[in-house]
């Protein structure tokens, strides 16, 4: 095994390692078991319009492998604004994406975790909030507050790893679509997408 592969290995071990301990201390701020496949985090970021001028809301960063695939999508890491719940995956993700605008708060209430950048606009959401551990009433607020902060029309992404979509769907209010079936994610992950229908 050379070199590179070998650091490879070293580095995806030692941020599955990083994660399992950030589960194990809080089992229902972390939806999933390991880290988001780089598949379903390159899939997430495949929304985003670079050329829109506006920067992206990131939400439940985790380790960062989301956080990556936008940055590699080509997303400026001065246009990324990525709020984390867990300190001790925001004290890692300062260290990894130094020149990322790490905000350690809860996605829950953005009005006062964004701070400065609570009235800014963003080209779209890219959310990795494990959203079925919450009250199906938490999550539509969630959703409805998400949407307020995109344009008409732009998306805001949630990964997901049950069968149904995590948020009610409510056409009146928002429009609710699959993005994509990720069977290369442990477990298999959907990938969902809702709009403002007005």
């Amino acid at each position: 095994m050379n070199l590179r592969l070998k650091e490879r290995f070293g580095k995806k071990f030692d941020e599955e390692i990083r994660f399992f301990k950030g589960w194990r201390s809080n089992m229902k701020a972390v939806g999933a078991i390991t880290p988001t496949s780089s598949i379903a985090a390159r899939r997430m970021a495949s929304v985003i319009d670079t050329g829109s001028g506006l920067p992206v809301l990131e939400l439940g960063p985790g380790t960062g492998v989301i956080t990556k695939a936008i940055l590699d999508h080509g997303v400026a890491p001065e246009q990324l604004v990525s709020v984390e719940y867990s300190s001790d995956f925001y004290n890692q993700l300062l260290k990894r994406f130094p020149t990322v605008e790490f905000i350690n708060g809860d996605a829950f209430n953005l009005g006062t975790t964004l701070g400065r950048r609570a009235s800014d606009q963003f080209d779209c959401v890219i959310c990795a909030v494990p959203l079925l551990t919450i009250p199906m009433h938490r999550r539509v607020a969630l959703i409805e507050d998400l949407l307020t902060r995109v344009p008409v029309g732009r998306p805001v992404v949630q990964i997901s790893y049950g069968p149904r979509s995590p948020v009610a769907n409510m056409p009146d209010r928002f429009r609710t679509e699959q993005l994509d079936f990720i069977m290369r994610n442990i477990p298999p992950a959907r990938l969902w997408i809702y709009r403002k229908t007005h």
